[in-house]
């Protein structure tokens, strides 16, 4: 296990993949990284499937509907653009066309992604477990999907 720096900014993601560590980033996204927090302290995240997995790029989840079409019940965010890169184990907050749409659907891309920087709100950094979630099931949308198990702060 990775050794963590500040607990009230680290999430522990259980997936049926296994374990990862997300290492929060509030300096870059502020209002992304209180967000993340508030749906995982409500537990929010609980059951929810990667319903978009896509090998090389992304695995996306945080859709309450588990199709890609839903979100929380809090008001969408602003967009929080920054000079975070999207890289292997990038965590970034999913969107529809409007910037202003970030909700509770996320995404963690499995190599480098370029193309998305600054067009996507990046949050956190997965620093331990990538395996799981390149063990995740493939596919748009996917049969069978895999799930969170459960998502906390690690303070908690």
């Amino acid at each position: 296990m990775v050794e963590i720096k500040d607990r009230e900014n680290t999430l522990l993601l259980e997936t049926t993949q296994g374990s990862v560590v997300i290492e929060l980033l509030p300096e870059v996204a502020p209002k992304h990284v209180e967000r993340i927090k508030e749906l995982a302290r409500e537990k929010f995240y609980d059951g929810i499937v990667f319903h978009r997995v896509i090998d090389g790029f992304m695995a996306q989840v945080g859709c309450p509907l588990g199709t890609g079409t839903g979100g929380s019940d809090k008001p969408d965010l602003p967009q929080e653009f920054n000079e975070t890169p999207h890289k292997r184990g990038t965590c970034s907050m999913a969107r529809t066309m409007d910037p202003n749409s970030a909700n509770s659907q996320f995404f963690i891309c499995y190599g480098d992604q370029g193309f998305l920087d600054g067009q996507y709100t990046v949050w956190g950094q997965v620093i331990d477990g990538m395996e799981a979630i390149d063990a995740l099931k493939k596919g748009e949308p996917v049969v069978d999907p895999d799930s969170i198990v459960s998502l906390r702060v690690a303070a908690d």
